[in-house]
């Protein structure tokens, strides 16, 4: 336990430093982050101290209070300097919990004249809560002697072969990939016309599939066609995962079953889409191909942009941007959602239950990138299905209850759980926000977005009397 609180203290420094330097960037906000720095300084500060001594090991249900507790300790602390700014305790907590989550939902208005220091951070929060806070805690704990590894599987359903051995080797690698992608797609949004400073921004919250942008019109702001689909680029590049990057770099193969199962699905859609655009506009074929290619990416991806209202573009495409908001990325990438490898795996298996109807003597191996998946595996993909479609309709639930309409409560619900972002409606779609939410109605979503970031079943182990009797 004493492990769980020095690792905790850690990060809260961590989170700590990069406001100090936050302070020294932006001089507009520099008292606020300076204060936020002391304190939250000091109280990490004295928590590694309190906890300071050699470790040997932990068990591995501790992993799961160590992983949950290390986000809610990250999301609290970033959300000091927010609360000391203007926004109110429930307001701060939803604004960094949506930041470190990567879901990318918020509650601020008026975001073109915000400081600049109070954008750099809700940035700074995702591009942390997309593969780079991950990659942070690999390193570490292997540093203490205790299995990084261990801490990845329990946020990840990625169960195959890990490129590395060492965890800490391996963080390094996604590490370097993550910061190089953010560096390309920086450049590149400079060349497109952004500033240095929204360039930065974006380029954190696009890797990130975190959303979060520098204007109320999102990256509506920017009209222009090179900017839009260098963003629909590397919103893709961030849904896929980084260990294939690693993969490709160290023995120059591009196979992936999950990949070439996103990029199809999404061609598809997209296509689809953009006929359906061009009909409902009149829009040519390269001009609804843009507009429809980077809301739905950013919807598949989690990332949560939005050039426009795409809910204005007709009944269709309100119902397809509805079904693919729980869809998500690949395995093993920053983006939420139920993710491609799980989505394969449960097709497969359901083919399986169907043919095993008319051949009950057959056996039958479902597989994922030709190998065999195990029992173990298949049981972890229906729990997080069940998980994932209760918790989404225990957040539906609760937000009706509250006195929300249909459509605000069930598309709430699905993007919090899923990590995406906008909802659907005149509330919280694309073109609206969170803000007019009730303090209850933010609460629970706060949960749901924290649910749906650990997947569930990392949270909600920790509810069960059984894992409190390990300690």
């Amino acid at each position: 336990m004493s492990f769980t609180v020095f690792v905790n203290g850690v990060v809260v420094l961590f989170v700590a430093v990069l406001m100090a330097i936050n302070a020294l960037i932006f001089p507009g906000t520099r008292d606020l982050f300076m204060l936020s720095f002391g304190l939250a300084g000091t109280f990490g500060l004295l928590l590694t101290i309190a906890t300071a001594r050699p470790f040997t090991g932990m068990p591995r249900v501790q992993t799961f209070l160590l992983t949950v507790s290390v986000w809610l300790s990250a999301g609290l602390a970033g959300a000091l300097p927010l609360w000391l700014w203007q926004l109110s305790a429930v307001d701060a907590v939803f604004e960094a919990i949506s930041g470190i989550t990567t879901t990318g939902s918020t509650v601020m208005t008026g975001l073109d004249t915000t400081p600049h220091g109070i954008l750099m951070w809700r940035a700074i929060l995702q591009a942390l809560g997309g593969v780079g806070f991950v990659v942070t805690a690999m390193a570490l704990l292997p540093i203490l002697r205790v299995g990084g590894m261990q801490l990845f599987r329990t946020e990840s359903s990625d169960k195959g072969d890990k490129e590395f051995a060492n965890a800490a080797r391996f963080a390094l690698a996604t590490l370097a990939v993550y910061l190089g992608l953010i560096l390309l797609c920086m450049v590149t949004y400079v060349i497109g016309g952004m500033t240095v400073f929204e360039a930065s921004v974006h380029a954190l919250t696009t890797l990130s599939t975190g959303g979060y942008s520098t204007s109320d019109a999102s990256f509506g702001h920017f009209e222009s066609p090179f900017l839009q689909w260098s963003g629909t680029l590397f919103m893709l590049a961030g849904g896929l995962p980084f260990v294939w990057y690693i993969r490709v770099f160290t023995r120059g193969t591009l196979r992936s079953e999950q990949v070439v199962a996103m990029l199809y699905s999404l061609a598809a859609v997209i296509v689809l889409m953009t006929f359906w655009l061009m009909h409902q506009t009149g829009d040519d074929i390269f001009t609804a191909a843009r507009r429809v290619a980077f809301n739905v990416v950013s919807v598949v991806t989690t990332t949560g942009y939005a050039t426009e209202d795409y809910i204005a573009w007709g009944p269709v495409a309100a119902v397809a941007f509805f079904l693919l908001t729980p869809v998500g990325g690949c395995t093993g990438s920053t983006a939420g959602g139920a993710k491609a490898m799980r989505w394969i795996i449960f097709g497969r298996l359901a083919i399986e239950r169907i043919r095993a109807l008319y051949n009950p003597h057959g056996v039958f191996v479902t597989r994922f990138d030709g190998r065999p998946v195990s029992d173990d595996v298949l049981a972890g993909v229906m729990s997080f299905f069940f998980f994932y479609v209760a918790t989404m309709a225990a957040v539906a639930l609760a937000l009706g209850l509250s006195g929300l309409d249909m459509a605000t409560a069930v598309s709430g619900a699905m993007t919090a759980v899923a990590n995406v972002g906008p909802g659907v409606g005149s509330i919280i779609g694309p073109s609206g926000n969170f803000a007019s939410l009730t303090s209850f109605d933010k609460i629970v979503l706060t949960f749901g977005m924290f649910a749906g970031r650990l997947e569930m079943l990392t949270l909600f182990v920790i509810f069960t009397p059984a894992f409190w009797r390990e300690f």
